[in-house]
């Protein structure tokens, strides 16, 4: 129940200066992004602000991403909730919207067990026929979903499909994989990590990089499953200093300032997270310069 291989975008979503979405900037963000390679695209994920984000709005930046794709890259709506009951809505809806697959945070602040986890996932994956990607992400949400609980998940339930995986603990990405054994897709969910993921058995990537710098996420991926790891190698660690650059301010704070740096006019991100510092901006540009995306 593969989704996609290769570089799947966490797609900013872009802000009026009033605060609404721009669907006319969200319309040649998914352009912008088809014509540069990209696989497939997450929307409303943690880059697409998701917390921040009221229902109706939520669900019609999927339609919207979903209608103006048209069929040609998967869409992957981001549905996960700390609260069960609203995921499953959530995933109900974006399925009947046309969504291909669906991406489902860990749950935050609640901090469940192990147990918790596994239940929560198998009820909402038990509610939809879409394949589903797991998202563990400790560094935002708290906590770990562990190895052992992604391979009882991956065989108990058919269309678990895959993992984000964004702990940044090769060690615990390398015993996923060998306790999953091929049961289970895994993407980097970090972009300093891809072609080290990719080399445990990783397909892709759910990237940040891939907003500014599509092609070069795309081909780093393809080089890796094509088993050109030289040349994937050089390409992750010319990438290093821009990607640390994305990073510098808490995710999407400085992605929205590179896409604006672009000419995409993003907007601001929502309220609790504000713009970047115009010094921080300043070594971004230079990030990107250098990268050769801007």
């Amino acid at each position: 129940m593969t989704i996609f291989k290769g570089s799947g975008v966490a797609l900013v979503t872009p802000m009026k200066e009033n605060g609404e979405i721009s669907f006319d900037s969200l319309d040649a963000l998914i352009e912008a992004q088809i014509a540069g390679g990209t696989d497939a695209l997450i929307v409303c994920g943690t880059s697409g602000e998701a917390p921040t984000l009221d229902d109706p709005e939520h669900l019609e930046a999927i339609r919207f991403a979903v209608e103006r794709t048209k069929g040609r890259i998967p869409v992957i709506a981001g549905t996960g909730s700390n609260n069960t009951a609203h995921a499953v809505m959530m995933s109900e809806e974006s399925e009947k919207l046309g969504a291909d697959g669906l991406l489902l945070v860990t749950p935050y602040y609640n901090k469940a067990t192990q147990d918790g986890l596994y239940t929560h996932y198998r009820k909402i994956a038990s509610a939809t026929k879409l394949p589903c990607i797991v998202y563990n992400v400790p560094s935002r949400t708290g906590t770990n979903i562990l190895p052992e609980t992604m391979a009882r998940l991956a065989k108990d339930q058919d269309n678990i499909a895959a993992i984000k995986e964004a702990s940044g603990n090769i060690s615990q990405v390398a015993k996923l994989c060998a306790l999953t054994d091929g049961m289970l897709d895994v993407y980097s969910g970090n972009d300093d990590q891809i072609v080290p993921i990719c080399s445990l058995g990783g397909i892709g990537v759910i990237s940040v990089l891939a907003n500014v710098a599509p092609r070069e996420t795309h081909d780093m991926v393809m080089l890796c499953l094509e088993g050109r790891y030289e040349e994937a190698k050089k390409l992750q660690l010319r990438a290093l200093p821009l990607v640390e650059q994305l990073f510098i301010e808490v995710n999407p704070i400085p992605v929205k300032a590179a896409l604006n740096m672009q000419g995409f006019s993003v907007g601001s991100p929502r309220l609790p997270l504000t713009e970047m510092t115009d010094a921080h901006k300043a070594t971004l540009e230079k990030a990107m310069k250098d990268f050769g995306c801007l």
